[in-house]
């Protein structure tokens, strides 16, 4: 039986069929495996940090009504009345006409409201300090509760998290945080004409190139991808390697299984294993047009076209953001998630109407200028292209191309 292409949808409406799945579960990892990943649940703060007022700078603690008016024309003198230790608390208060000497990170006394940095002073011996610069209150200052309150959300939950937000958590006292579990992600390679890369290929055959592709992809969106290796063309062995990849994964790709001939084997496999749809038979993107879009069992199942760049492309364009939505990125599919570099188009680009079409481009640095983008063509089947390649740039669905000269952004990839 021939399904055929169901009606063609555009690249925001797969976009809108893939956001439809759920995220997964979250799990408790320590800190060394939370770079990148999404906080399940809030943070909530069961004390305040900084504990206490503290000094940002290394200089002297003062209250800055000392200060009033002082300049290098005009500079305030203080008598200096201790030189703070850093891992204890204070035993002297600053008072008026007064200062005490602190390194960056000291506690601040009491009566002192401020600190001035050592490059506005000048030690004038037996104590006495000259300020050549006035200060506000709570200057160089980090203030008590000013990372985080008692009681209030420090990190909400959606938070992708990054270095910084990693050192908050350690600074609150989380050695492990509630993440959305990484999704594990099937990777198959359908076709006859496969064979395995320590292979020497005949006439006919070709190296599976798709699975490391995607594998490495799938790992740069923070899946953890699971090889299954090539599948052959036929009905048994697919529904059998499918329904395996079901039962021990949250996402399935099917590199190859979109392109006529092998179309409806994919279809039919997904029909076969049960509790499963078609949502989409066909999307409006050049290249990657043939792309298929299932579901099975509650867990999305993708057809991927089998040219290697093709393949590339839809990966970055749909996938790459299923695998971040899947981990609960809240962002997962916005374009300004994406690394972009402003550029000149170094030539016309036609595009047909109606499909979103992502042009491989070369980037020429220019002194002065915005870089050069030289379009990359050639066939969907040779890597060389995407090799060649510093980034897509896009033309709208509803655009007959870009001419020389346009400024573009371009994905970097």
């Amino acid at each position: 039986m021939s399904h055929g292409f169901f009606t063609i949808i555009s690249r925001a409406e797969f976009e809108a069929r893939l956001a439809g799945f759920s995220r997964l579960p979250c799990e408790t990892a320590p800190l060394a495996e939370a770079d990148g990943r999404v906080l399940a649940d809030d943070l909530v703060a069961d004390h305040d940090w900084p504990l206490t007022d503290r000094s940002a700078m290394d200089g002297y603690a003062v209250s800055a009504t000392d200060l009033f008016g002082a300049s290098e024309t005009n500079p305030g003198y203080l008598e200096c009345v201790a030189a703070l230790p850093i891992d204890r608390l204070p035993d002297i208060t600053v008072t008026p006409g007064t200062c005490a000497r602190i390194s960056t990170g000291g506690v601040l006394p009491p009566g002192a409201d401020a600190v001035v940095m050592v490059e506005h002073t000048q030690e004038m011996g037996g104590g006495t300090v000259e300020i050549r610069k006035t200060v506000a209150p709570g200057e160089n200052v980090m203030q008590r509760g000013e990372d985080a309150k008692t009681g209030a959300t420090f990190l909400p939950a959606g938070t992708v998290l990054r270095p910084q937000e990693i050192g908050l958590a350690a600074a609150m006292g989380h050695l492990f945080l509630p993440l959305v579990r990484k999704p594990r992600v099937a990777v198959l390679s359908t076709g006859d004409e496969l064979v395995e890369v320590a292979d020497i290929p005949l006439p006919g055959k070709v190296r599976d190139v798709n699975t490391h592709t995607v594998a490495a992809l799938v790992a740069r969106a923070g899946g953890l991808p699971v090889l299954y290796g090539i599948v052959r063309d036929d009905l048994p062995s697919l529904t059998e390697a499918l329904a395996d990849a079901l039962r021990q994964n949250d996402l399935v790709l099917l590199s190859g299984g979109s392109s006529i001939g092998v179309r409806d084997l994919t279809v039919t496999a997904l029909e076969g294993v049960g509790d499963s749809e078609i949502m989409a038979h066909g999307v409006a993107l050049s290249p990657g047009k043939p792309t298929i879009l299932g579901r099975a069992h509650g867990k999305p199942v993708l057809g991927l076209p089998g040219q290697v760049t093709s393949a590339l492309v839809v990966m970055h364009v749909l996938v790459l953001p299923l695998i971040r939505h899947l981990q609960g990125d809240p962002g997962a599919f916005a374009r300004s998630r994406r690394p972009l570099r402003r550029a000149e188009l170094a030539r016309n680009v036609a595009s047909k109407p109606g499909r979103e079409d992502y042009v491989r481009v070369r980037l020429e640095p220019r002194d002065g200028k915005l870089p050069l983008a030289h379009p990359v063509l050639g066939k969907s089947g040779l890597l060389r292209t995407m090799v060649r390649a510093d980034g897509l740039a896009t033309i709208p669905a509803d655009s007959e191309g870009l001419y020389q000269g346009a400024e573009i952004d371009v994905w970097l990839v």
